[in-house]
């Protein structure tokens, strides 16, 4: 945190992507990806796509076998359903196995179709957009990445903690400083967010002159402390 707290007052937003960027965006595939599976097979499992299950099923065996390329072969049979959700979800993994195929610019390209896709699932498209704004966040201009989550960076929204992690991100490597705050602060504060990136954006806000701390009697229980004893005397370092 010394590093972060250093490369963020010294108003060095390309040495903090630099350093965090690829840690932070990692974090967050991960989280996405488990998420979009269970959005996906959610979908399957509502909307009964009986003769595309075989098909679909088929193809998500293939990707977690590893082998990507049949995955995506798989899933060619089911681009040209008239299942929204078989459709979405064939394009989700091409996606997916393109991104561990290395190609990138493949793996947005489908993103972004799925998220320009008036038929597809609304979850699905959110998610969509999300993964294609976060799968080459590093090669976006902060002004686009700010334009295409506004939607979606804002309390209330499913993907509130992902979107307005990167929006904060955003504004930061732009040089808004209290945008980032207030938003990384508001991240803090909401109960419904996962505890590692409320956490996280606790910390950010505080770098960012931000008082994200609700209760502090609650964050100290968090932290293993008792807020009857406090936090001991001083050690004087």
């Amino acid at each position: 945190m010394r590093e972060i707290d250093e490369a963020v007052r010294q108003d060095d937003a390309t040495q903090f992507f630099q350093k965090y960027g690829v840690m932070l965006g990692s974090a967050l595939a991960l989280v996405l990806a488990a998420f979009g599976g269970y959005l996906l097979w959610d979908n399957y499992r509502e909307g009964q796509l009986e003769q595309q299950s075989e098909t679909l099923v088929k193809a998500l065996d293939q990707s977690e076998a590893g082998d990507f390329s049949a995955s995506s072969e798989t899933a060619d049979a089911l681009l040209d359903s008239e299942n929204d959700g078989a459709r979405t979800a064939a394009r989700f993994i091409q996606a997916a196995a393109a991104l561990e195929q290395g190609d990138t610019a493949k793996a947005v390209e489908l993103f972004g179709m799925i998220a320009a896709d008036e038929n597809a699932p609304p979850a699905l498209r959110d998610l969509a957009l999300l993964r294609e704004v976060s799968t080459n966040f590093d090669d976006r201009d902060p002004a686009d990445v700010i334009a295409k989550l506004k939607g979606l960076a804002v309390p209330g929204n499913a993907f509130f903690g992902s979107a307005g992690e990167l929006t904060a991100i955003a504004h930061l490597e732009a040089g808004n400083r209290d945008a980032a705050g207030a938003l990384f602060g508001e991240i803090a504060k909401d109960e419904e967010q996962p505890e590692t990136l409320r956490s996280r954006a606790r910390q950010m806000a505080g770098l960012l002159g931000v008082d994200a701390v609700v209760d502090v009697d609650k964050l100290l229980e968090d932290q293993g402390v008792d807020p009857e004893a406090g936090l001991g005397p001083s050690t004087g370092l």
